[in-house]
C-alpha cells in the first residue's frame, strides 16, 4: 500500500503553494492511486465502474466470506465516492478479520471523507499499533490532526514520519506544508529543500518553495526556482502570477 514514491503531476492551480490545505489535495490524489494499485485496475468511466460493481455484488452473494472480493467492491465504492457503502464493506471485513491492514486504512479514509473524524482517528491508531512505521496511516493521522486543529499532535506525527522514512520526499514536504500553514517559513523552506534534494524533478515542491521565498522577499532564490521549473518543462505563462509577485 505504499504510494509515497509516486510521481507528481504539475498544475499551478492545485499545487502545494507552500501550505497544508493544498497538500490535502495531493494526499487524496495519491490515495486514489494507491487504491487503484492495490485493489482494482483503472476503469475508464463511471458506467464501467457501476457495471463492475454489479458483477462483484453478484459474486459476493455467492461468496460472502471472500475478503479480496469485498475489498475490490469497496474500492469501486470509494472511486464512486460512495463512502458509506465502502465503509459498510470494511466493517464486514474487520468484524471477522480485525487486523486487516487494508480495511483499517481505507475505512479510516472513508470515515475522514464523511467527517467521522473520531472513528477515522481510531482506525489510524489501531493500524499504527500493529505497524508503527506504516507510512500512509501516519500521514493520514497527521492530516486528520491538522484538520482538527490539533497542531502539536500533527507535528509530532510528521516529525516521526520524517524520522521513520528519512528517504521520503513526501514526508518532508508534508511537514513543510504544516510548517508553512503555521507561519514557520524558514523551517518550511528547509524541509522543502530536503524534499527537493530527494526528488529534484518534483515541480510541486519547487513551486511551493518559490512561493515561500517570495513571501520572505527572497526574490533571487524564488527566481532561481521558477527558472528551474521552466527548465523542467513548465511553460513560462503558467508561472506568470509568480513572476508578477517578483516585481512588486
Amino acid at each position: 500500500m505504499a504510494f509515497h514514491s509516486l510521481h507528481n503531476t504539475f498544475n499551478p492551480s492545485t499545487s502545494l503553494s507552500g501550505g497544508w490545505g493544498a497538500f490535502t489535495c495531493l494526499f487524496r490524489r495519491l490515495f486514489l492511486l494507491s487504491l487503484l494499485t492495490c485493489h482494482f485496475s483503472l476503469v475508464s468511466s463511471q458506467t464501467s465502474l457501476r457495471d463492475s460493481l454489479s458483477i462483484l455484488s453478484a459474486q459476493l452473494d455467492q461468496r460472502p466470506d471472500d475478503v479480496e472480493l469485498r475489498l475490490r467492491k469497496a474500492a469501486i465504492n470509494m472511486q464512486l465516492s460512495q463512502f458509506d457503502y465502502a465503509r459498510h464493506e470494511y466493517d464486514i471485513i474487520l468484524n471477522s478479520h480485525p487486523n486487516n491492514l487494508a480495511a483499517l486504512f481505507y475505512r479510516a479514509y472513508a470515515n475522514e471523507r464523511t467527517r467521522r473524524h473520531a472513528y477515522a482517528r481510531q482506525d489510524y491508531q489501531r493500524l499504527l499499533a500493529i505497524v508503527p512505521a506504516h507510512f500512509e496511516a501516519r500521514l493520514g493521522l497527521a492530516l486528520l490532526c491538522q484538520q482538527d486543529k490539533r497542531y502539536t499532535e500533527a507535528m509530532d506525527h510528521l516529525n516521526m514520519l520524517c524520522q521513520q522514512h528519512p528517504d521520503s520526499a513526501i514526508a518532508f514536504a508534508a511537514r513543510a506544508g504544516a510548517e508553512a500553514d503555521r507561519g514557520y517559513i524558514e523551517l518550511a523552506i528547509h524541509d522543502y529543500s530536503k524534499a527537493i534534494q530527494l526528488q529534484p524533478e518534483n515541480t510541486d515542491y519547487l513551486l511551493s518553495r518559490a512561493d515561500l521565498y517570495i513571501r520572505q522577499r527572497d526574490y533571487q532564490h524564488a527566481r532561481s526556482d521558477l527558472q528551474q521549473l521552466t527548465h523542467l518543462g513548465i511553460p513560462r505563462p503558467a508561472l506568470e502570477d509568480f513572476y508578477k509577485r517578483l516585481k512588486k
